[in-house]
C-alpha cells in the first residue's frame, strides 16, 4: 500500500508500479503505460480527494493473471462516472484526460464511487503469456 497525500507520493506509487511490472515480465512500453496510468489516478487523489492510497498486486481478471492497481480515497466521490469518463470533462482545472486516458492505457477498469464517500478505481493489465 502506498499512501498518497502529497504530489511526491505520485512518484513513489509510479515507481512501485514500474518495479512490480518489471518483475512480472512486462515490456518497457507496457511498463510505461502502467506507470502513466498510476500517475493519473494518483494525481486525481491529490487533486480531488486530498489523500488516499494505491494498492498494487496480482489477481485473476477476466480469467487471466493480471497486475491490478487500486486507487482508493475518501474524497467527495464522482457523481457522474460516465461523464467523468468522457475526454475533456473535468471538474477541476485539468484537461479531463486522467480517467479516460488511464483506461486506454490498461486492459480494464472499474470505478466505484458514491458522492461524499470516496472513490475506488480498479484497473488492470494482463500479465504477458509465459512471464
Amino acid at each position: 500500500m502506498i499512501a498518497v497525500n502529497v504530489s511526491n507520493d505520485i512518484v513513489t506509487a509510479r515507481q512501485a508500479g514500474l518495479e512490480l511490472a518489471a518483475k512480472l515480465g512486462f515490456s518497457l512500453s507496457d511498463r510505461t503505460m502502467i506507470a502513466t496510468a498510476i500517475s493519473e489516478v494518483a494525481r486525481n487523489i491529490t487533486s480531488y480527494a486530498g489523500t488516499g492510497e494505491i494498492l498494487l498486486g496480482v489477481q485473476d481478471r477476466d480469467g487471466r493473471r493480471s497486475m491490478v492497481v487500486q486507487a482508493k480515497d475518501n474524497g467527495p466521490g464522482i457523481p457522474d462516472i460516465p461523464r467523468a469518463m468522457e475526454d475533456g470533462f473535468s471538474t477541476g482545472r485539468g484537461l479531463g484526460l486522467g480517467l479516460p486516458g488511464a483506461k486506454r492505457l490498461m486492459d480494464g477498469m472499474l470505478i466505484t464511487s458514491q458522492p461524499g464517500h470516496g472513490t475506488l478505481v480498479e484497473m488492470w493489465k494482463w500479465v504477458p503469456t509465459g512471464a
